[in-house]
């Protein structure tokens, strides 16, 4: 369903899709090659600060996209409002899969999935028609990154963390509105990650307050389960390219379990970057995208090639 064009680029227009009974918001934007990219934010970042940045350069390049709200965040219906469910968000992927594969011009063999999320390792490995996914220093390991972002947090706040949590839970329960805590914070605040990756988010994600309208917070229950989520057990099972992102100081996504994700892919690619865990958004934005446009290029526009998985470090 189309909705309205965006007044100031006029190259992308607001569609709306199922999924979970409710409706996801998201911005299309019509591509000339037949293909589309299918992107979100990352756990409980909208569509315009996750994807502003690369979306466009994939347009430009000639690929369509479609970059969409999770149901109960920015655009989205659904309620409660600002609770990230993982089966809530993997519902979300199928529903933004199957409608791209609606949209006009686009050819359903030539959908790839671009986020820096777990998630896409799941969904691709339940997806078999996809041509391709790029998965950008995502969390592929719950244990992995909780490991982590104890490293960069007190005790106690981290109890309180979780103590709200399941407060929170229990109150969702009663029908209770939920609980928020910030995205991020510094070591000793409760939030859902204090690492030193976060100090970049505002410049990297939101600059000069871009996105006003963007709530950097999220109920306290959504952190409850992410310890406990494991996509890259899905690795061995992704059939198509895999183009995996990896930042060398990446401090909120273990790198070590993004790599040993990347060698169980039986058709994966490997890219190492420098910086943390928002490079690709900031000094290594270049290096990201042309490492991607290449990989959607070959993969996606080209004939695939089943071929050993190869590995660019640099």
């Amino acid at each position: 369903m189309n909705d309205v064009t965006d007044p100031v680029s006029g190259e992308r227009e607001k569609v709306r899709f199922s999924s979970g009974g409710s409706e996801c918001a998201a911005w299309h934007y019509p591509g000339s090659d037949g293909a589309c990219v299918i992107m979100a934010g990352g756990f409980a970042v909208t569509k315009e600060p996750g994807t502003d940045l690369f979306a466009r350069r994939f347009h430009d390049a000639g690929f369509g996209v479609l970059a969409f709200d999770y149901r109960g965040f920015g655009e989205s219906g659904g309620r409660p409002r600002q609770v990230a469910s993982v089966g809530g968000q993997l519902t979300d992927w199928r529903a933004a899969v199957a409608f791209a594969a609606t949209l006009p011009g686009v050819d359903r063999n030539r959908l790839a999935l671009s986020a820096s999320a777990g998630h896409l390792l799941r969904v691709a490995a339940r997806t078999p028609h996809l041509a391709a996914v790029i998965a950008q220093t995502p969390n592929v390991g719950g244990p992995a990154a909780a490991r982590l972002a104890a490293r960069h947090q007190k005790p106690l706040a981290l109890l309180r963390l979780l103590g709200r949590g399941v407060l929170d839970a229990a109150g969702g329960l009663l029908g209770r509105p939920p609980l928020l805590v910030p995205l991020g914070g510094e070591p000793g605040t409760v939030a859902v990650l204090t690492t030193p990756d976060t100090a970049d988010a505002p410049r990297a994600l939101n600059p000069d307050d871009r996105y006003p309208d963007w709530r950097q917070e999220v109920a306290a229950r959504s952190a409850l389960g992410l310890g406990f989520y494991r996509p890259g057990r899905d690795a061995s099972r992704v059939r198509c390219p895999l183009l995996v992102v990896v930042c060398e100081q990446d401090q909120s996504a273990s790198p070590t379990a993004a790599v040993r994700a990347t060698r169980r892919a039986p058709r994966a690619e490997l890219v190492w970057l420098p910086g943390g865990h928002y490079a690709p958004f900031l000094d290594a934005h270049e290096r990201a995208v042309d490492a991607e446009l290449s990989f959607l290029r070959r993969h996606v526009l080209d004939s695939p090639v089943a071929s050993v998985a190869s590995v660019e470090r640099g």
